[in-house]
């Protein structure tokens, strides 16, 4: 995969994520992840994905929903990106339903698809997993905005 693929994103060049493609300069997404993004080489699909970690974690010791709602607004912007165009985005709307409880270690996933694009309105579906179990099914609508 080439840098190209994802405008403004760094390759990983160490660690389980060697050769997946992140985003330096977002200090929200590098605090909370970082998050990692692909194309899968064996279908083409974008795959977003993370470990889970101890500071992910809330009081009751599974991941926080905010970390799980964080990782899909990333994964947004990933499954998008063809369609942005190299133009940036905002998040109009964000929605999920918890599936599942996330465990610590975890290796959490999501792939998902544009729905609906073409204009500067689009609509975006996506699954996140925790070792292939579902955890998170959301939906978002991302803006396309001038620079």
């Amino acid at each position: 995969m080439s840098e190209a693929l994802f405008p403004n994103a760094e390759l990983s060049e160490e660690g389980e994520f060697a050769g997946w493609s992140y985003w330096s300069g977002d200090a929200f997404e590098a605090h909370s992840g970082p998050f990692f993004m692909r194309r899968d080489p064996d279908n083409g699909e974008y795959v977003c994905a993370f470990r889970a970690e101890d500071r992910h974690m809330n009081g009751a010791g599974f991941m926080h929903g905010g970390c799980l709602l964080t990782f899909a607004d990333f994964a947004l912007f990933a499954f998008a990106m063809e369609e942005l165009g190299g133009e940036m985005g905002v998040t109009m709307n964000l929605s999920g339903d918890f599936l599942g409880a996330v465990q610590n270690g975890s290796l959490v996933e999501a792939r998902g698809e544009v729905t609906r694009g073409g204009g500067k309105t689009l609509f975006v579906r996506g699954l996140a997993t925790a070792d292939g179990e579902p955890a998170l099914s959301f939906t978002g609508i991302v803006r396309k905005i001038s620079q």
